[in-house]
């Protein structure tokens, strides 16, 4: 029924048109965003069709004998269109996974695409992992805001927004990331992790010129001087923190409570979801807890994203399930 391909650039166009009107994708899943780094990873996208038609791509890359879905992106899994019913989800699961077992590939593994970022209910994948007896390999918690539930910011953090004011902060969206990037995120990575950003200052200006509606950057100053900043990734339902950090004098400024109270109380309230990120450390089995208390000071609370692996030979499971 389904025809299964390995993604080749002559399918660029293909590819980025599907991906623009699937019912569980985002801007990441678009080619300008994954091939920003394609020198890192050895892609190996799947594109699915019916006779002629995309019906379905699985955005990954290959490592040795397992597929990712992806280890460059902060999630994956397949992407389909919202006129596939359950039965035919599970015809291209079969599909997929016999595809690449014949290519040799033992395992796949896929990071899951939480539910805020999805346009309609989309649970079909969390069942069929457990159909296929797919490994939990790790469970991560996003602090969330939902703005479709009523939420309390906690004294704490108005209290910073009282230093802020008193510090006469001043918040700013820039095209330029420079600032910071060189000032303010790289130090503090280099300082706390000995590391530094996923996205180097030009990888993050070339996404940034790609989508400019997509990522945005916001930055607080005391007077002329950055002190903080967030880079958000926006979605159609999500305003995701992709970075956050200040100077030392954060707490003595208020300037993080100041910024998110800004953004998640004016310049995305329209949204459905304002999302932080993770607080998780040693492959999420732990939580930080000073940030995730800081979070949770918002309104935020949690929600989680599981990684599976998947056995190709566990396939054939697929055909026990309808009755």
């Amino acid at each position: 029924m389904y025809t299964v391909k390995t993604y080749t650039t002559s399918n660029q166009l293909a590819w980025d048109y599907f991906i623009r009107k699937a019912k569980n994708s985002t801007f990441l899943f678009e080619r300008g965003f994954m091939d920003y780094h394609k020198h890192r990873f050895q892609d190996n996208s799947l594109m699915i069709f019916k006779n002629t038609q995309v019906v379905a791509v699985l955005p990954a890359n290959k490592l040795d004998n397992t597929i990712f879905s992806h280890q460059g992106l902060t999630y994956g899994g397949l992407v389909y269109s919202e006129k596939l019913k359950m039965e035919q989800v599970l015809d291209l699961y079969k599909s997929i996974l016999k595809y690449l077992s014949e290519k040799g590939i033992d395992k796949v593994v896929i990071k899951e695409l939480p539910y805020i970022y999805q346009k309609f209910p989309n649970d079909d994948f969390k069942y069929i992992a457990f159909i296929l007896k797919a490994k939990l390999l790790k469970r991560d918690a996003l602090s969330v805001i939902d703005y479709s539930s009523t939420f309390k910011i906690a004294s704490n953090r108005k209290e910073g927004l009282k230093k802020a004011e008193e510090n006469q902060l001043v918040l700013k969206e820039e095209n330029d990331f420079q600032g910071f990037w060189n000032l303010i995120l790289e130090p503090n990575l280099l300082k706390k992790y000995k590391t530094a950003p996923v996205h180097s200052l030009e990888e993050i200006q070339h996404l940034k010129h790609k989508f400019p509606k997509n990522i945005r950057q916001f930055n607080v100053y005391k007077h002329d001087e950055i002190v903080a900043g967030t880079t958000i990734f926006e979605t159609e339902h999500v305003a995701h923190c992709q970075y956050i950090s200040a100077n030392t004098e954060k707490n003595k400024l208020g300037s993080l409570d100041f910024l998110h109270y800004k953004l998640i109380t004016d310049v995305f309230k329209h949204k459905a979801y304002y999302d932080f990120g993770i607080s998780n450390e040693n492959s999420g089995r732990q939580l930080n807890k000073g940030l995730l208390f800081w979070k949770e000071g918002f309104g935020a609370r949690t929600v989680t994203q599981d990684v599976y692996e998947i056995e190709t030979s566990q396939v054939n499971l697929i055909d026990e399930v309808l009755i």
